[in-house]
């Protein structure tokens, strides 16, 4: 009988840790410091496209891995709107998603995305090394990957981390 107390409380204990990471999206990245991968994107109607020349157009960028069905990608979209306002540039890969629900989505929060790609298969997904969505990828002018980010970008996260590797992509 006192066996499911201390399985409890050695869960809890790594809870705990776990929790008070200091970061705990920081999963490791193999693309960082690399080109951008290649891209198998199919098109969202009615939207820009984007292609993997355009990610070394010399501006700074984020490409954001999201889709309708993620509860997390729709939190963090108001900041994705707000980087989109203030100029940056931000493209988006909407994953192994339905068209029409993506398209609503999009209708619903409204777009902030520059380019915007399908990857109905999730081929894409897995060239970039994608843990799920939302993932969010700082790009530099040269179409290197300045750092990866998995999880909802919020407004600690953005200023903490984003724009930090922003800064450091334009350098």
């Amino acid at each position: 009988m006192i066996a499911p107390p201390l399985v409890f409380l050695a869960f809890a204990v790594f809870a705990a840790i776990g929790m008070f990471r200091d970061d705990p999206n920081a999963l490791p990245s193999a693309r960082e410091g690399q080109k951008v991968p290649p891209m198998t994107l199919s098109e969202l109607p009615g939207k820009p496209g984007f292609t993997v020349a355009q990610m070394a157009d010399g501006q700074v960028k984020l490409v954001n891995f999201w889709a309708s069905w993620c509860a997390p990608c729709r939190a963090e979209h108001p900041v994705l709107e707000q980087l989109a306002g203030e100029g940056v540039p931000i493209y988006g890969v909407n994953f192994k998603d339905d068209p029409a629900k993506a398209l609503a989505f999009l209708e619903e929060l409204g777009d902030p995305y520059t380019g915007i790609g399908a990857d109905d298969e999730g081929r894409t997904g897995l060239e970039w090394g994608l843990y799920g969505v939302p993932e969010t990828y700082v790009i530099d002018g040269e179409g290197v990957i300045v750092l990866r980010f998995a999880g909802p970008v919020t407004p600690r996260v953005l200023n903490d981390t984003i724009r930090p590797a922003m800064a450091r992509a334009a350098e």
